[in-house]
C-alpha cells in the first residue's frame, strides 16, 4: 500500500510516518506540507491512499479535493485535531479518519479497513467546492495561486497545462485540462484551449471556417470550427 501524507504540521507527519513504517504492506512514499504541494505528489507519485489534514492554511483540504482530477483520485483517510467535526462529516458517510495525535490502535483499524474494503469513495458527501476559485501554480522556486477571474486562457502542450494571467506570462499547472473545464466558467474554444469569456477583446473570422480569439492581454488564441458557433452563442452574437 503506497501512502502519502499530506499535513502543515512537521510533528504530525513524524509521528504518523512513524507509525505508518510499523506496518510490513506500507510503504510511505512521500509527505507534503500543504494542498499545493500535495495536489503535485498525488499525480507524480500516484499513491494508494493519501492521509489528508483537514485544516491548512490558503487550501484546505476539502477544497484540494476539489482541484484533483476524479480519475486519478486515491483513497483518503483525513486527519483533524476536531473530533466534533470529524464525528459529523466523516461517520455519517463512513469515511476513514484519524484524530490527532494519532491513536496507534486506530490506525490499525484504519489500515485494516483500507486492505478489505475497496468500495469506491463518495467524496461529494462532504461538498467540495464545485467551483474554483483560484488555480495554483508552480513556477521556479515560488508557487502562485491565481485567481480564476484574473486568468486569460489556459493551454494544453506537449510540456503541460499552462495558465495565461494577466501579465501574460505562462505558468504551469498540476490541475488537468479537464478539471479546469468543468470547475471554471471558461469555455473551451479548442481542442487544447480554454478562454475566459471575459477576457475576449475580439473575434478575426479566417478562411475554412476557424477564427482566433484576441485577449484583452493582445494574446491570439485558435478557435476550432466545432466551436466557432457555440462561442459566437455564448457571446451573444449567434
Amino acid at each position: 500500500m503506497r501512502v502519502l501524507i499530506v499535513d502543515d504540521e512537521q510533528l504530525a507527519r513524524d509521528e504518523l510516518r512513524s507509525l505508518l513504517e510499523e506496518a510490513p504492506d506500507v510503504e510511505v512514499v512521500g509527505e507534503c506540507s500543504n494542498a499545493i504541494e500535495g495536489i503535485a505528489a498525488i499525480n507524480r507519485l500516484t499513491p494508494d491512499v493519501v492521509f489528508l489534514d483537514i485544516q491548512m492554511p490558503r487550501v484546505s483540504g476539502i477544497e484540494m479535493l476539489g482541484m484533483l482530477d476524479p480519475v486519478r483520485m486515491p483513497r483518503i483517510v483525513f486527519v483533524t485535531a476536531f473530533d466534533e467535526y470529524a464525528l459529523k462529516a466523516f461517520e455519517a458517510h463512513a469515511f476513514d479518519y484519524l484524530l490527532k495525535p494519532t491513536d496507534p490502535a486506530r490506525l490499525e483499524r484504519t489500515l485494516q479497513h483500507l486492505r478489505h474494503d475497496q468500495a469506491p469513495q463518495n467524496l461529494a458527501a462532504l461538498n467540495p467546492p464545485s467551483r474554483l476559485r483560484q488555480i495554483p501554480c508552480w513556477g521556479r522556486n515560488r508557487i502562485t495561486l491565481l485567481k480564476v477571474e484574473e486568468v486569460q486562457y489556459i493551454a494544453s502542450t506537449p510540456a503541460g497545462i499552462y495558465v495565461i494571467g494577466p501579465d501574460g506570462q505562462e505558468r504551469f499547472t498540476e490541475l488537468s485540462l479537464r478539471t479546469l473545464e468543468e470547475k471554471t466558467d471558461f469555455f473551451r474554444c479548442h481542442r487544447q484551449y480554454l478562454v475566459n469569456l471575459d477576457h475576449i477583446k475580439e473575434i478575426a473570422l479566417i478562411e475554412g471556417g476557424m477564427a482566433e480569439i484576441i485577449t484583452d492581454g493582445d494574446k491570439v488564441i485558435p478557435v476550432s470550427r466545432r466551436y466557432l458557433g457555440p462561442l459566437k452563442e455564448r457571446l451573444g452574437a449567434g
